[in-house]
């Protein structure tokens, strides 16, 4: 294993110093540290040295779908975004509610070397919503799985899913809810709203997500469960968790990047590359998304990463698949809508130390310190880059940022002091 010298970096938002990486851990870091025989040296003067970043809601598509994306594909994405652990969605074919599944993608995450890929078990068999997926043995699996989540689906039978939140108590399992009561959004395409009409376009209502979370918080109260809302999208969802959460709710809530920066206005040309569940919203909804982040109703930044195959998304916009890719351009797009209220430490937060503790991660999530597994990415905050669909690593090309100028660059991610990407290029 190579022992890395990392030199003059910031740790998040302190002071620049040295950071020695050896045997898969920090062991020092201060000021002019050597490093003896055979040691690399990266020089990250000008660099932020940030704990790995960790999603919490990835589609790697792996088993089924491997045209639009796999599991090293997606780890190689989730590595050159700066990512060291990634949550992979149950949606694959088939569903991961078994623990066959489940340890099948955690085989394949750790063969990659790439990023730690934790799956996240089915709430409901094949998704349906019917009964409750092998949550049990999913949890006692190789995998040790400890989210759940039907995402694409619903949980929308309310005696399921207290079953379901009641059930993950005895061992400290989460439940996380795709927020969306089908029979308010069957055969939507959009946000509904006046674009919505003005498009004709069957219009997908923030109601239908804001019924639902109010259900599930006080069904989580109820019971005395975690509960964590998947791409909160309305200013009404995080009216909802304020409220929860001053009421003393243990409830969590991501928001993605897209819903950070886009609206349903990029509906206008009727690209289906801007179509996505839920759906763009409203500039009102952007801001209060924003709002919620920064004050600590939504407490982490997940990228709903979802690739497509060409077919599912050069189509008519009614026939296009909902979805996005993430994983490269997370923090770039944090970055350009809440550095300044939010700082290094505040994205560290919210990309990182929250959603590896939601995980139960415990390697991850920890800032660059002696003792703490090697788990960090180099970020060069004066570099920008320009978003090249065919350059990024992913096996889709579904991105909405095609052509668009970001700024910060993912110098270098080290997974347990292996390094994953050096120089902004993969080097596995």
């Amino acid at each position: 294993m190579t022992t890395y010298l990392i030199r003059g970096a910031r740790i998040v938002d302190g002071d620049p110093t040295d950071l020695l990486v050896r045997d898969g851990q920090v062991t020092e870091v201060g000021g002019k540290l050597t490093g003896g025989p055979g040691v690399e040296v990266i020089d990250a003067d000008g660099l932020v040295a940030l704990p790995g970043l960790v999603d919490l809601h990835t589609h790697l598509r792996e088993p089924g779908r491997e045209d639009a994306e796999t599991v090293e594909s997606g780890s190689r994405a989730a590595a050159l975004g700066g990512y060291t652990a990634v949550c992979a969605m149950a949606n694959t074919s088939p569903v991961a509610d078994t623990a066959g599944v489940v340890e099948q993608v955690w085989r394949l995450g750790r063969e990659s070397r790439l990023v730690d890929v934790q799956p996240i078990g089915a709430v409901t068999v094949g998704l349906a919503g019917e009964r409750l997926a092998e949550l049990g043995a999913m949890a006692d699996s190789a995998a040790r799985v400890r989210v759940f989540s039907d995402d694409g689906h619903c949980v929308a039978d309310p005696r399921l899913m207290r079953r379901a939140l009641e059930y993950v108590k005895a061992f400290d399992g989460v439940i996380a809810q795709h927020a969306e009561e089908p029979r308010l959004t069957d055969g939507a395409q959009m946000h509904e709203g006046r674009r919505s009409a003005t498009l004709g376009l069957p219009g997908w209502p923030a109601v239908a997500e804001e019924a639902i979370i109010a259900r599930d918080v006080l069904l989580a109260e109820h019971v005395g469960a975690r509960l964590h809302v998947c791409h909160v999208s309305t200013a009404g969802s995080v009216e909802i968790l304020r409220w929860a959460k001053r009421r003393g709710i243990n409830v969590t809530a991501e928001v993605t990047p897209h819903h950070l920066l886009l609206t349903d206005e990029a509906a206008t040309g009727y690209d289906p590359v801007f179509k996505v569940n839920p759906p763009l919203r409203t500039a009102a909804d952007v801001e209060a998304l924003r709002a919620g982040l920064v004050e600590g109703v939504i407490d982490v930044v997940a990228t709903d990463h979802a690739p497509h195959a060409v077919q599912d998304k050069e189509c008519e916009w009614s026939y296009a698949r909902p979805g996005m890719l993430g994983l490269e351009t997370a923090l770039s797009i944090v970055v350009a809508t809440l550095l300044d209220p939010l700082g290094w430490a505040g994205i560290a937060e919210r990309m990182s130390r929250t959603p590896a503790r939601i995980a139960g991660l415990t390697e991850h999530g920890h800032d660059p310190a002696p003792g703490r597994p090697a788990n960090l990415t180099l970020v060069d905050p004066a570099a920008g880059w320009t978003v090249d669909p065919g350059a990024l690593a992913s096996r889709s090309r579904n991105t909405p940022y095609a052509g668009m100028r970001l700024p910060v660059r993912v110098v270098a991610t080290f997974l347990r002091g292996e390094a994953t990407v050096l120089d902004g290029k993969a080097v596995r």
